[in-house]
């Protein structure tokens, strides 16, 4: 934490996301990993540096590594207040693309950064609009998937939209079966998405 912290006060964060643009693949894991180190301290300089351009263009890599660390960092930026409207601008339907990678890691980076996108009612219809539900839960009944938990949230906020809802009426046994999940959370998650989707004006 306190070399994130140098890193920040050294005013270094504008110069590595530039370098995610010219640097061989490995350099570019590096980089990855010390900005996702120092987002855990601060997140607006990477935004006003436009370090989501940039990563957004890393979800499309061929390597695995930086597809994931990218994914990760901007589920990152999601948790701060500012970074989850950047995301909404910027990334909803390559997020979307991601949560059929054929890596794990991948999908639960991709979507949790998209649950924190939908935090947003923009995001919510975004993501509506990019065909999330279907991947989404073909996540949700894959028992072993990473990104389970994260799927039945964004799920959840979706069906807050009534399109969303009307769709995922349809889909109400795929939750149930998590129910009966070993993982407490996954289970209780499942219970409010079950209710929201149900819900009747």
């Amino acid at each position: 934490p306190v070399g994130a912290v140098g890193i920040l006060h050294a005013g270094l964060i504008p110069s590595l996301v530039f370098k995610l643009k010219t640097e061989s693949d490995e350099i570019q894991e590096l980089i990855l990993d010390t900005l996702s180190n120092c987002l855990h301290v601060e997140a607006s300089e990477a935004l006003a540096t436009g370090a989501v351009t940039i990563l957004k263009e890393k979800l499309t890599h061929s390597s695995v590594a930086i597809r994931s660390k990218a994914a990760w960092i901007l589920l990152e930026i999601g948790t701060h207040p500012e970074g989850k409207s950047v995301l909404c601008e910027e990334v909803i339907p390559v997020l979307v693309s991601l949560l059929e990678d054929t890596d794990p890691e991948v999908q639960a980076a991709a979507t949790g950064a998209l649950m924190f996108a939908t935090v947003k009612p923009q995001g919510r219809f975004l993501a509506l609009g990019a065909e999330a539900i279907p991947p989404l839960l073909k996540l949700v009944a894959e028992e072993t998937s990473k990104a389970r938990l994260s799927a039945i949230k964004t799920l959840t906020m979706l069906a807050e939209l009534p399109e969303g809802r009307k769709t995922l009426l349809d889909h109400t046994d795929t939750f149930q079966q998590c129910l009966n999940d070993p993982c407490e959370a996954v289970q209780k998650a499942a219970k409010i998405a079950i209710s929201v989707i149900k819900w009747k004006p």
